[in-house]
């Protein structure tokens, strides 16, 4: 196992801080013929949709692996695993076995299962542009909890539904591959409400610790200029606001529930099961975006091509080391994120945990994700010295794993895989990560308490 070259210890976070590590099922599990077909099986079969031209159906081989896994879990001395269900799977027989047997060997291990619920692979069929899908959701919940809900009990609903959205629905980049526009909104709608109605599942089978996995980041104005800060404010919108307002306060922005309401969406009658009360409120961050007027060009950022149409132009960051995905590495955004959501959301605001912080970097003496971590663990903590309630960090991700639109291009893993034999071999950053959990323990049971701690 290759050394970490990190010797600053990390500040101490305080007693009973969630430390973890998050997967997906779609880009790690494998056996796709053992399972029904999801909307990301019929996008990557279309030519062109991937960067590799590759699929998930094998991946790291998880659902046949899944011990080897869940050994390298115990070894980094996690306290919990995020970890999705996949829809399609449960509705295949024998699905929930697999699921069943993995929870088990987790907390076999000593680790929590955290299971995420609905991470993209929607089912082959279904569709969010419909209402009825939500429903459908919330009967797959019931149907997970009810067989998990006795050993898992910190449950998450939805990853990321922005991103679902607008890559899936808006740009088309992402399953199902279409390019809606604006016109994709009832899908974000739709998710929100199978977050509601999921949140009300799970606390019928007796839940007592729910959440959501909401991406954000800061959006920075290209300059002070009025059309530059008028574009960063409606980016800010819509992946921002849009996905954590309806969750905190019961209602969308104006333009957005405008916008729904136009196109002829109850959004009023709905607002209600939206905003049933989570317990926690999950973070995905990983970076600030800059934002400016549109140029009325055709824009390549992060891999994506954003249409000229768009009412706003994403900058780059400059002067900023970058991840091999090209993106900025700004830890202290984190902790602008977080005590701006603290700001702007007050009491409504529930207990944070970062569900999602990574990076793409190549090679096994990955020094450059160490520094990444280092940093981004660091401004977390000072974003609980200034008063932010976060109760957990989770890191994006146990393996190296099929990176959706971009194949096996993008290594994220803290363990690396090798796409041909599926080996696993811990990188550098995995020894660093275990041992600052280590020390994170050593020095708790001594019983000294950091500075500012924040939990309450």
């Amino acid at each position: 196992m290759i050394r970490s070259m990190v010797t600053n210890p990390i500040p101490q976070f305080p007693a009973g801080f969630l430390w973890g590590v998050s997967t997906s099922a779609h880009q790690i599990e494998g056996a796709a013929d053992e399972r029904e077909p999801s909307v990301w099986d019929a996008f990557t079969a279309e030519p062109g949709r991937v960067r590799d031209g590759s699929t998930a159906a094998v991946a790291c081989d998880h659902y046949h692996r899944h011990r080897e896994d869940v050994a390298l879990l115990a070894g980094l001395g996690v306290d919990a695993y995020r970890f999705s269900v996949s829809w399609p799977r449960v509705n295949s027989p024998g699905g929930l076995d697999f699921y069943d047997r993995l929870v088990d060997d987790l907390c076999a291990a000593g680790v929590r299962p955290v299971p995420t619920l609905f991470h993209w692979d929607l089912p082959a069929g279904l569709d969010w542009l419909e209402r009825d899908t939500a429903a459908r959701f919330a009967e797959y919940v019931s149907v997970v909890a009810g067989r998990l809900g006795d050993r898992a009990e910190k449950w998450i609903t939805l990853n990321e539904p922005a991103e679902h959205t607008l890559l899936g629905h808006a740009l088309g980049v992402h399953a199902p591959g279409r390019r809606l526009l604006f016109d994709a909104l009832p899908a974000a709608h739709h998710q929100l409400l199978a977050h509601g109605l999921a949140v009300r599942a799970l606390r019928a089978a007796g839940a007592a610790d729910i959440g959501i996995a909401n991406s954000h980041g800061p959006t920075w104005p290209a300059s002070g200029e009025r059309e530059d800060v008028e574009a960063a404010d409606l980016y800010d919108v819509l992946l921002n606001r849009m996905f954590a307002e309806p969750v905190l306060l019961g209602g969308y922005p104006e333009i957005i529930g405008d916008l729904l309401s136009g196109g002829g969406t109850d959004v009023g009658a709905d607002l209600g099961v939206i905003a049933e009360p989570v317990d926690f409120y999950g973070v995905n961050y990983y970076a600030p975006t800059r934002v400016g007027a549109p140029r009325g060009t055709e824009i390549e950022f992060g891999g994506v091509t954003l249409p000229a149409e768009l009412p706003f132009s994403v900058r780059e960051i400059e002067g900023r080391p970058r991840t091999d995905f090209g993106w900025p590495v700004v830890p202290e955004g984190l902790t602008e994120l977080l005590t701006g959501l603290r700001d702007r959301y007050g009491d409504r605001l529930p207990p944070v945990v970062i569900t999602e912080n990574g990076c793409s970097y190549e090679g096994l003496d990955d020094q450059d994700r160490i520094t990444y971590l280092d940093g981004h663990v660091r401004a977390l903590h000072r974003a609980i010295e200034a008063g932010v309630d976060v109760r957990g960090y989770f890191v994006w991700s146990l393996l190296d794993n099929f990176e959706w639109a971009e194949g096996y291009a993008r290594r994220f893993g803290l363990v690396h895989v090798d796409h041909g034999t599926l080996a696993r071999t811990p990188k550098a950053s995995y020894t660093w990560f275990r041992d600052v959990l280590r020390e994170q323990r050593r020095r708790n049971a001594a019983g000294t308490r950091p500075r500012g701690d924040a939990r309450r």
